[in-house]
């Protein structure tokens, strides 16, 4: 069966064409009877306005195309649903690609992205080279979330990932830690500014600063503690690169017989939903996620349609919260609370 079209409506409602179109794009010069006419018609039919040939026909973009780095990964639903109840309160239509944390892929989802004549593109964690950054700002309002770019065409939102890897270093130290390890986020977004974090915190304490290689995931978790344990370097402490990197820490360490946090503390990074789960109750860096979605989209409507040409840089201060995978080491007696 065919599509139903804007004709096709207005023959079972008994108007004109443009009055469809006007109806379709909640045009106010409509009386209420005709409109509620219009309406009927395309309920019956099933007809449902085509995005693109309506931004076509207006000459104005209204979609707002996302893509999203890892879609196992919690934090982007976060993002995502701010990103999107902004872009509707703006009349933006948003979709969604991802390309899997791999450049080459990001790189396709970006082009097809472009194709649908976006009104901009927010970008959460990309990978991709930063030329191709460049060439999709020539294109449309570019915004780059949690990837720190240079660019004069390209907006960014960042969190402060130095300060993040702090807190976390000196939460652990203050607790009486000295055998801190830092698993490392590889080459996603960001990992190389929390490491610097994480090292300058522990130097700042005057301790060694361990970086085992890992990356944004439960599997690269899992792996780099295990690799440690199979050195022989267990630590007391571990500061993830993110949320679900930390799951899979707690997991090997589970499997070494080892308790979260009696043997081994443990920190992430994000406060997914995931961390506030009560039989995870995670230890974890927070990003103000909403608002990194909501600054994105405001980003893009400044280019689109207050003709902002200078590039904003938003860096959003992180903070700590402390839940039940953190503890003293184990070679230091845990306060008990005082009998009643």
């Amino acid at each position: 069966m065919r599509r139903p079209t804007m004709d096709d409506v207005a023959r079972r409602a008994g108007v004109s064409r443009a009055l469809v179109s006007l109806v379709m794009r909640e045009s106010p010069k409509v009386s209420p009877q005709r409109r509620a006419a219009v309406l009927e018609a395309a309920d019956e039919l099933g007809y449902s306005p085509h995005v693109m040939a309506r931004q076509l026909a207006s000459r104005t973009p209204t979609v707002l195309a996302v893509l999203v780095s890892d879609l196992r990964n919690p934090y982007f639903a976060d993002v995502v649903e701010a990103v999107e109840a902004e872009a509707t309160a703006a009349g933006l239509d948003t979709i969604l690609s991802t390309g899997g944390r791999r450049p080459a892929a990001e790189r396709r989802a970006v082009e097809t992205m472009l194709g649908f004549r976006p009104a901009g593109l927010v970008l959460l964690s990309p990978v991709v080279p930063v030329s191709v950054l460049g060439r999709a700002s020539a294109a449309a309002p570019v915004v780059a979330v949690e990837r720190t770019v240079s660019l004069p065409g390209v907006d960014t939102v960042t969190d402060d990932g130095r300060a993040g890897s702090r807190l976390a270093v000196d939460h652990l130290v203050g607790l009486g830690h000295t055998r801190i390890v830092h698993l490392d986020g590889g080459q996603g977004a960001q990992s190389s500014t929390r490491r610097r974090g994480f090292v300058d915190a522990m130097r700042a304490h005057g301790l060694e600063p361990v970086v085992e290689p890992s990356e944004y995931t439960e599997e690269g978790g899992a792996a780099a503690v295990t690799r440690l344990l199979l050195r022989g370097e267990r630590p007391t402490a571990v500061v993830a690169a993110n949320d679900v990197n930390a799951i899979g820490a707690m997991t090997a360490l589970d499997d070494a017989g080892l308790s979260v946090p009696g043997d081994v503390s443990v920190v992430g990074y994000d406060n997914t939903s995931l961390a506030g789960l009560r039989h995870l109750g995670l230890t974890t860096v927070d990003q103000r996620r909403a608002e990194m979605g909501r600054l994105a989209v405001r980003a893009v409507l400044e280019r689109l349609r207050e003709g902002r040409t200078t590039p904003t840089r938003h860096r959003l201060r992180p903070s700590l919260v402390v839940r039940t995978t953190t503890g003293p080491p184990p070679d230091r007696p845990r306060a008990t609370p005082p009998a009643s």
